[in-house]
């Protein structure tokens, strides 16, 4: 199975019939160099660690963001989003589907239009549909992890 094949089946699996397709992923995934994570978690066992770590392994400047952490990833953690002030070109989402429609609105007052990416088993429709339609690019209910490996 080549890379767009094992992302359709990725696609095929997640909850949005909205997302980007497989070349619009591979094109995210290439253009991306700063990522702010929020939700990040202290806890090495928890995804919303090991992703972020995974992502900077492998050459993305993540930015992490959580009220409640002082420091993950060796970087010092902005309490919000808005705390961010250098530009970022993805919001990658870690919070449950009931807080993420506010993390998506925080992405979109951001001025470089960044990809809203909301990870694997969030989803926050009504917000993604709001965005999409003010020409941000959003991904829900997809593993950024996966998506890259599958590259």
């Amino acid at each position: 199975m080549d890379a767009v094949e094992r992302l359709q089946s990725m696609l095929d699996e997640s909850q949005d019939r909205d997302n980007p397709g497989p070349e619009a992923l591979r094109t995210i995934m290439e253009s991306v160099r700063t990522v702010a994570v929020v939700g990040i978690s202290r806890n090495p066992e928890k995804a919303a660690r090991r992703i972020p770590a995974y992502l900077a392994a492998n050459g993305y400047d993540v930015i992490p963001v959580n009220p409640f952490v002082d420091e993950v990833l060796g970087k010092k953690v902005r309490p919000t989003l808005a705390d961010v002030t250098e530009p970022v070109d993805m919001v990658l989402v870690f919070r449950p589907s009931q807080e993420a429609a506010t993390v998506v609105e925080a992405a979109m007052q951001r001025q470089e239009k960044p990809v809203i990416w909301l990870q694997e088993g969030i989803q926050a429709d009504e917000a993604a549909a709001r965005a999409r339609a003010q020409g941000f690019s959003v991904v829900q209910d997809l593993c950024a992890y996966k998506v890259h490996k599958a590259l």
